[in-house]
């Protein structure tokens, strides 16, 4: 068994290739950093690849997990672009293959309500754009006889998140403050509620859909949202701090939404459930 994985350097990547490797899987990984570089908006390059590995699974992980317009080329060239190189290679050199796509909770109608692989999309920012563009040509190819499965991933964490994201910023934060430093942790809004799944029970949950052979699509989550406050509140109790001693909110901070949860109940029945806990995230990150 041989696996392709695009985008293998983040945090998706990381913990998709343990289990791979645990699992006796021969893992092939790519990024445009590390050890084997490839960019997959370059096709001949993606085509290459393939062409030379015909692996059994090829996994599409790369992105800049960013809803920001400035990233919307970026965005468009690794996610939409990428995944259209990445088909049109399999289809051509691998037909075999079995391919995951990557899927986002924020590319679906958010009203708060529970997100389930068969709502409406939302071209709400240039990512949504770009992973909604990915996902027709997932079905495109999947009509062609291609096996592409999706994956909407929903918010998830681990220690090797960057610093940009508030998961991360609160617990690089506190680790500051505990050690001594007077820094304030500036947060846009602690009423923000999302599901805060560690990211190596999310690559459990890629395996499981991809190993069996009914090709489809679901979202990939826990369906339990906590608040920013309540993250803030079990990374600065767990260092012994007043977490309200050392809190700003941002005055006018405009978020994308109140609430993202997803509906699990697709991807649970094929035996799948997260195993790691909020308490147990916040200890591993502070870690």
């Amino acid at each position: 068994m041989k696996a392709l994985i695009f985008g293998a350097s983040g945090q998706d990547g990381h913990y998709l290739s343990q289990l791979c490797e645990q699992k006796g899987i021969e893992t092939l990984k790519f990024s445009r950093t590390g050890p084997k570089i490839a960019d997959i908006s370059d096709y001949e390059k993606v085509q290459q690849i393939i062409k030379n590995t015909t692996p059994n699974y090829i996994f599409h992980l790369a992105a800049n997990s960013t809803t920001r317009h400035d990233a919307l080329f970026e965005n468009h060239a690794t996610i939409a672009t990428g995944t259209l190189n990445l088909l049109e290679a399999a289809y051509k050199h691998s037909p075999n293959s079995k391919i995951f796509i990557t899927g986002s909770g924020v590319q679906f109608f958010n009203d708060g309500k529970a997100i389930s692989e068969n709502h409406p999309f939302e071209a709400s920012s240039p990512y949504a754009i770009a992973r909604i563009q990915s996902v027709y040509a997932a079905r495109y190819y999947r009509s062609l006889g291609l096996k592409t499965y999706v994956g909407y991933l929903f918010h998830h964490e681990s220690p090797l998140r960057k610093p940009n994201h508030v998961s991360q910023k609160v617990a690089m934060t506190a680790k500051l403050i505990a050690q001594g430093s007077q820094e304030k942790l500036y947060i846009g809004d602690l009423s923000v509620q999302k599901e805060w799944t560690f990211a190596g029970d999310v690559a459990e949950a890629i395996i499981t859909l991809i190993e069996q052979d009914n090709i489809f699509e679901t979202v990939i989550g826990s369906g339990q949202t906590y608040s920013i406050q309540q993250w803030v509140e079990e990374c600065f109790s767990k260092l012994g701090l007043n977490w309200q001693l050392f809190v700003e909110t941002q005055p006018n901070f405009q978020v994308e939404y109140k609430r993202l949860v997803s509906n699990p109940a697709l991807i649970q029945s094929l035996g799948w459930k997260p195993k790691t806990s909020l308490q147990k995230l916040a200890k591993m990150m502070l870690e």
